[in-house]
């Protein structure tokens, strides 16, 4: 089996460092030092830290989405409702790695003072999120989509960050309550 590129060693090393630490307090030196690649090399396939973050951003949305919507589609298949939502958050949250959101944690962590492209790409990931929740809200033959998948994020985001503030698993059973509601009162 062939050894990965420099480039995925540092993607990778950057990945694992960036969600479990934070992009401030994860240096370039760590990054070179534990994916044993050359700063020069590093340079060379990011110009700048910055660079390395956008890089790690768009493989998490691509990666997360089609975890997230390939698990709630097969709810939906199954014939479970838009709280089949709060059960898949669950499953993430369960996960020994979890730290919340990487979007909501880079804009956080650079507002508006670092890298336009961050907070950019976090804006994007929620959009694509909330499309799909009224894609599936529209599946689930439930009227106002948007609407519904508007009441939905909220749902989802304070799921999100009340399970990565520590708050119990019970959140997830909170979390379908309300999105059994939301579904409710749009006609489900």
């Amino acid at each position: 089996m062939a050894q990965p590129s420099a480039r995925d060693r540092i993607l990778d090393t950057a990945k694992r460092l960036f969600y479990r630490d934070g992009f401030r307090a994860t240096g370039i030196d760590r990054i070179v030092a534990e994916s044993g690649v050359a700063k020069m090399s590093l340079y060379r396939h990011f110009a700048s830290k910055d660079d390395l973050i956008a890089a790690f951003l768009d493989w998490r949305h691509e990666h997360w989405t089609a975890w997230f919507t390939a698990a709630v589609d097969a709810r939906l298949a199954r014939g479970e409702g838009l709280a089949a939502v709060a059960d898949v958050l669950g499953e993430w949250f369960g996960q020994d790695d979890f730290r919340g959101c990487a979007f909501i944690n880079a804009v956080a962590e650079t507002g508006a003072t670092d890298d336009p492209r961050h907070r950019d790409q976090a804006v994007r990931h929620k959009r694509d999120l909330e499309r799909y929740l009224a894609t599936a809200a529209a599946r689930l033959g439930l009227g106002t989509p948007e609407r519904v998948a508007e009441e939905a994020m909220l749902c989802v985001e304070g799921m999100i960050v009340r399970a990565q503030m520590g708050f119990d698993l019970r959140i997830v059973d909170a979390g379908r309550r309300l999105l059994a509601r939301v579904e409710r009162d749009a006609g489900g």
